[in-house]
């Protein structure tokens, strides 16, 4: 017998378009896909994802997309197919796709998978540094023929990064960088993280980096490390900027916080694997330099 979910599938299954020409090109995963010459209908799975489309100047062709896709705006009147780590496959499917766009680090493999057995090309992504972002974005840019555009992009964050660079060339010393992600408990981004190599652009030296991933740490752990830096995520936790910054002024012995090196940063500059993280790297550069980058580094 075919159960309810099953027959969705095969009914929206007998509507999806044909893709006609097509090309085989290699993912961010390293896997081979064959996906439409000219896409018509896509789907994104991620909102990084979705937030690259915009800027790539392809919007027109986004059909669906996930939870929490936010930015631009626009993007939220999308129809959504679910969390980017929970997808409802039969939503995506009803959409009529002819390219789903993923994302290594988070999409489900097993969904992934089902797509392309009901014959819908996934291609996917997978940006682990900022170098890993200028590919995503050129390779979306060949996908989605927007070359163009994707040159314009990464040839941007590229000259942003090389400013950073050339300014920190008369830092004196890397401070110590206490970044924190959340507040209840205290999570902050060790190796392997954006965030981490931002804090190294931007001339600090990141406190967390002596673990992968995203550590925890009790308020005993931060007072031993005494961050010469610390900066707090916007609403980490739910809290208020008022509330983050009392919930370390309570150690006024900590170096950062004697010196009134306390900052709250926009969680969006830093939280997605976008060229919005040249925004970041920019803002941790002016906290963490600012004898440095107190005037404006421009665009």
């Amino acid at each position: 017998m075919i159960n309810k979910t099953t027959a969705g599938l095969l009914l929206a299954l007998l509507f999806l378009p044909a893709i006609g020409l097509a090309r085989q090109l290699t993912d961010q995963a390293g896997r081979s896909v064959v996906v439409p010459d000219r896409p018509q209908r896509v789907v994104s799975l991620a909102p990084s994802i979705t937030e690259v489309v915009y800027a790539l100047g392809r919007q027109e062709l986004l059909k669906g997309t996930t939870q929490y896709s936010d930015d631009p705006p626009a993007a939220k009147s999308l129809p959504r197919v679910g969390s980017y780590v929970r997808l409802d496959v039969e939503k995506i499917v009803a959409l009529k796709p002819d390219l789903c766009l993923a994302i290594k680090d988070g999409n489900p493999l097993h969904s992934v998978t089902r797509l392309e057995e009901l014959g819908i090309p996934v291609y996917v992504v997978d940006p682990r540094n900022l170098a890993g972002i200028i590919e995503m974005i050129t390779g979306l840019g060949q996908v989605l023929n927007a070359a163009d555009p994707a040159a314009r992009i990464t040839e941007a964050m590229r000259r942003r990064a090389d400013r950073v660079a050339a300014r920190l060339g008369t830092a004196p010393k890397r401070p110590r960088v206490f970044f924190q992600i959340d507040a209840s408990p205290i999570v902050s981004a060790g190796r392997g993280t954006f965030i981490d190599e931002l804090i190294t652009l931007a001339g600090g030296r990141n406190l967390a980096g002596v673990a992968e991933g995203y550590p925890r740490f009790g308020w005993e752990e931060v007072l031993r490390l005494d961050p010469e830096v610390a900066i707090v995520a916007s609403m980490a936790g739910g809290f208020s900027v008022t509330e983050l910054k009392a919930g370390w002024q309570k150690w006024p012995t900590l170096t950062a916080v004697r010196n009134q090196r306390l900052h709250v940063i926009d969680a969006s500059l830093v939280d997605r694997p976008t060229p919005r993280l040249l925004d970041g790297l920019e803002a941790f550069a002016l906290i963490i330099h600012p004898e440095i980058f107190g005037a404006p580094l421009g665009q």
